[in-house]
């Protein structure tokens, strides 16, 4: 029998507040009632300072992020549409196959792992598409199977300096609510969000924004949709309705996460979530490990996915950590299978929970035999924690 909470340090879902459990502990309600409008219109409208934009409309769906990905794609785009996509985590290369299952023309460029989107070369490719044959531009924000955040307002300069009036896409399932994402600001015209990474709740809810440019090329776009499709959301969604049964309780559980985000504000929420990311970092660095992201304009604060040395099993640390000490890790997926252990630190988190997990760590690979010296991880995020603290805590004033 297991005593004690079990460690959550897997990036997404992530650890859920009390605060949003409260919300959702909720009498189901008629979602056609005529006061339904007065819960459903601020809560919309409250999520458009998370994306921070105030020209375009959020819409939630009761699905996944890869719903969210469907979505934008079904109402935008046709079949044979050339989108231009780089591949550098299974969650970018999931993407590309979703746009290549419906018949989209993938422009696909394979990057090493450990990076993100190459500016350069996308610059190259949009330059030499004069006729404008490119119609989106995929960039996955922040790459949760690598660790690898990608720079989403470079993607729009280029865009703008070359005039190019493509689409820009955005996932930011593991991005938005935890690192800085400007809508409005960065010209992003479909943004993929999930509910249970930065918005701190179950999985269930995708939550979209979307630009009047994107909504205006649903006319013309031919591709099949009907749940997804944006129109039947925004006949109803202005009436404070939805087309079908909205998931209701979960939407308590976003107003409250709305509320959190707002009162903590979004600059100290990625001021926090930069600080503990930077305390990983510093772990990984004192056990003697390499990170995945290759160089630190790569790294994430939402994510980091250790290489374990030469010789050694990932996977080995990650059923060690849950079995022995109730503490989950994420996995290694498709080309870093067995060679990374991922430590999510994005959500409803602080420095104490951090250390935590960087404790199952240590006690996980000491078990499986990885050489390092015990408490060198834990010591070097304290370290930075506490030099750091005068600093973090005057940047939150």
């Amino acid at each position: 029998m297991k005593t004690g909470y079990n460690g959550l340090a897997v990036p997404g879902p992530t650890n859920m507040p009390f605060q949003i459990r409260q919300a959702m502990e909720v009498a189901l309600q008629d979602h056609r009632a005529p006061d339904f409008p007065d819960f459903t219109l601020p809560l919309l409208d409250g999520l458009k300072d998370i994306f921070m934009t105030r020209t375009g409309r959020v819409f939630i769906y009761p699905c996944s992020g890869t719903g969210g990905w469907e979505a934008a794609i079904t109402n935008t785009l046709s079949e044979g549409d050339t989108v231009l996509a780089s591949i550098f985590g299974q969650f970018s290369l999931l993407w590309v196959d979703l746009c290549r299952r419906f018949g989209l023309d993938v422009d696909a460029i394979d990057v090493e792992w450990g990076k993100g989107v190459p500016l350069a070369e996308y610059r190259r490719r949009l330059a030499a598409d004069t006729d404008h044959q490119i119609k989106a531009v995929l960039v996955t924000h922040n790459e949760t199977a690598t660790g690898v955040t990608s720079d989403v307002a470079g993607v729009r300069k280029i865009l703008d300096e070359l005039n190019h009036p493509a689409l820009l896409f955005v996932d930011g399932v593991s991005s938005v609510a935890s690192i800085d994402f400007r809508m409005d600001e960065w010209g992003v015209d479909v943004i993929v969000s999930g509910s249970q990474k930065g918005f701190m709740m179950p999985t269930g809810l995708a939550v979209i924004g979307v630009s009047q440019k994107a909504i205006n090329m649903g006319p013309q776009a031919g591709l099949p949709r009907c749940y997804f499709d944006f129109q039947d959301m925004i006949k109803t969604n202005d009436q404070g309705y939805f087309p079908y049964t909205p998931a209701a309780t979960l939407l308590h559980g976003l107003r409250a996460s709305v509320d959190m985000l707002k009162e903590e504000g979004l600059q100290n929420v990625f001021a926090r979530h930069h600080r503990l990311a930077s305390g990983v970092r510093a772990a990984a660095e004192a056990w003697g490990l390499r990170i995945c992201a290759k160089g630190p304009e790569w790294h994430s604060d939402t994510v980091t996915a250790i290489l374990v040395p030469d010789g050694f099993d990932a996977n080995d640390v990650i059923r060690t950590a849950y079995h022995s000490y109730n503490l989950s890790l994420g996995a290694g997926l498709n080309k870093v299978a067995g060679k990374v252990f991922r430590i999510g630190h994005l959500g409803w988190l602080n420095e104490i929970m951090v250390l935590q997990s960087l404790g199952g760590v240590e006690l996980a690979m000491r078990d499986v035999g990885i050489p390092f010296e015990p408490g060198a991880g834990v010591g070097a995020a304290v370290r930075h924690f506490s030099d750091d603290a005068d600093a973090f805590r005057t940047a939150a004033e």
